[in-house]
């Protein structure tokens, strides 16, 4: 990592993550935005709104911005996303954790 990637927050480094990857989903109506990022745990909080809700192929979408973003960043383990209903958390079961408390 360059010395200057490592002078960056590591939502700063999350944010130009998310632009440099997926232009698409600005193209196609849809946006996408960092909720919360609790780096003591390892997790980011993503949601991705606009024509993204509803969409069918939002599930791939939050796919590659999982898998992708857990490779590129060391200091994420999970990435939990939402198309404006509550968190996927890869388990199913669709609950939207607590993360008022979390720093951002």
């Amino acid at each position: 990592m360059s010395s200057q990637a490592s002078e960056k927050s590591l939502e700063e480094r999350v944010e130009l993550f998310m632009r440099r990857n997926f232009p698409q989903i600005q193209m196609h109506g849809g946006s996408a935005g960092i909720d919360a990022i609790d780096e003591d745990t390892g997790e980011v909080w993503i949601s991705l709104t606009g024509a993204c809700s509803g969409c069918g192929i939002s599930p791939m979408t939050i796919q590659a911005l999982k898998s992708r973003m857990v490779a590129e960043f060391d200091e994420i383990d999970a990435v939990h996303a939402t198309t404006g209903g509550s968190y996927d958390d890869g388990q199913g079961s669709g609950v939207e954790p607590d993360i008022s408390d979390v720093p951002f």
